[in-house]
Order: C-alpha cells, then sequence, then structure tokens
C-alpha cells in the first residue's frame, strides 16, 4: 500500500489499482460504479487502463473522487482498519448470509419469468441459466470459505499476535485457497456481468409482469451485494492475509 501510494504521489493515481483507491475509502466505490469500472473482480487494474477502456478522461475520476472523499465517513465503512478476523466475521454475517437468503429465491423468480416470457424474450432464459450455475457455485465457495479458509485465517493471526509462528497446515490450506478463491471471485464476476449484458443494464420491458420487475431487481441488488462482498475479499481481506500471515510463517 505505500508503495501505491507513493505512485499516486508521482503521477496524480494514474497507475494506482481501482481496488486500491475502493480499498483505502470505500467512498470511492460510488465513482467507480457510476461509470460502470469494476472494482472487484477487476479492482487491481490501474485507473489509467481502467479510463482508457472506457474512453473515459481519468481527470474526471480523479475530480469525483475527491469529490467523494469530501463527504462524511462513516465508521462502518473503514473496511481496511477492521482486523483480519472481524472482517472475515462481517463478511459471513452480511454477504455470506444475504446470497443464502436470496440466491434460492432468485433462481425460482429467473426461471418463472423464463417459462412465462421466453418465446418473447429469449434472454431471460439464458439468464435463469446462469443464474442458476451462479447459486451453485457459490454455494460450495461459501462453504470453502466458512469451513477452511476463514477458520485457518482466524488462527494463523491469533498464533502471530501471541508472537508465536502459525502452523504449517493453516499457511498452507491459506496459500491454497487463495488463487483458487480469486480465480472463483472473477468467475461469478464474469457470470453477473453477462446477466447484466443479457438483461440490457436490467431496462423493464413494456409487457413486463410483477414477477419480471422483481427479479431483475433481485438481480441488481444482488449484483451490488456481490460486488461489496467481492471487494472486501479480494482488495482487503486476501491482500491483509499475504502482508500479515504468510510473511510471518517464514
Amino acid at each position: 500500500m505505500n508503495d501505491e501510494k507513493t505512485l499516486q504521489a508521482d503521477d496524480g493515481g494514474l497507475t494506482r489499482t481501482i481496488g486500491g483507491f475502493v480499498a483505502e475509502d470505500y467512498r470511492t466505490a460510488e465513482v467507480f460504479e457510476r461509470h460502470g469500472i469494476d472494482f472487484c473482480c477487476g479492482g487491481n487494474v490501474p485507473l489509467d487502463t481502467a479510463c482508457r477502456q472506457k474512453g473515459i478522461d481519468p481527470a474526471v475520476i480523479l475530480s469525483e473522487i475527491e469529490s467523494a472523499k469530501r463527504e462524511p465517513m462513516e465508521r462502518s465503512q473503514n473496511f481496511a482498519a477492521w482486523e483480519l478476523p472481524f472482517l472475515a466475521d462481517y463478511i459471513v454475517a452480511v454477504h455470506h448470509a444475504y446470497i443464502k437468503d436470496t440466491a434460492g429465491q432468485i433462481v425460482l423468480y429467473a426461471l418463472k419469468v423464463a417459462e412465462v416470457h421466453g418465446s418473447r424474450h429469449p434472454e431471460v432464459k439464458e439468464i435463469a441459466s446462469i443464474f442458476e450455475k451462479v447459486a451453485a457455485d457459490l454455494a460450495t465457495h461459501l462453504r470453502e470459505e466458512e469451513e477452511i479458509f476463514f477458520p485457518a485465517v482466524k488462527r494463523a493471526d491469533a498464533a502471530r499476535k501471541a508472537g508465536e509462528r502459525p502452523e504449517r497446515q493453516d499457511i498452507d490450506a491459506i496459500r491454497g485457497d487463495l488463487a483458487r478463491l480469486r480465480r472463483e471471485h472473477e468467475e461469478v464476476g464474469d457470470a453477473i456481468h453477462a446477466i447484466r449484458r443479457l438483461a440490457g443494464d436490467f431496462a423493464i420491458p413494456d409487457d413486463a409482469c410483477n414477477t419480471y420487475r422483481v427479479t431483475y431487481q433481485k438481480l441488481k441488488e444482488f449484483e451490488d451485494d456481490l460486488h461489496k462482498h467481492v471487494h472486501l475479499e479480494n482488495n482487503i481481506i486476501f491482500l491483509k492475509v499475504e502482508r500479515e500471515l504468510i510473511p510471518s510463517a517464514a
């Protein structure tokens, strides 16, 4: 993080990653969301690259970031300052719980919309199919995090704080999971982006029924929650693990 801040000072922030901006100050997430810039799965992309891909002047983004930072910051948004065990518990209690509560319901709604409206709107059939796989994949992903990754992180963090070397099996589990969890985040992110494209940015067609409307609304809410969820893991907790825990086992 210090090296990244030095780069920001040298070049105005152009080579700083999108995830770096949001990890330091979550208020900036709204700026990137507004311009359709991925700050979670694609958070490792430098600002100048992301702007070039979107055809946006980086000066516009930097100006909006400064404006966002002038808004009052809630203490609950200072995620980068949270310790690893608290971050893990927060993710499970808030984001994992949200997925468990809503994914199955969205699958049922999406399948119903596909059945009723699929002949006139064939994209809803593909949306239902994609989201059904997303829900199944996430169920396995969450279980891995809750039963293996997060417990290993907590044990290793407790050992570090006690001045002890973390257990080798915990560090091995953490190392093995990091690459796979990041890859799975990218896969589910790609799937959710595909759903948004198919849904035309969740625009509601004129002949949509109430279930159609609710389904698109819930898909948009799911996407919003997933962005924050993956950001907290990719850009904060995973980097903290690599910075604080893995070196302590060397």
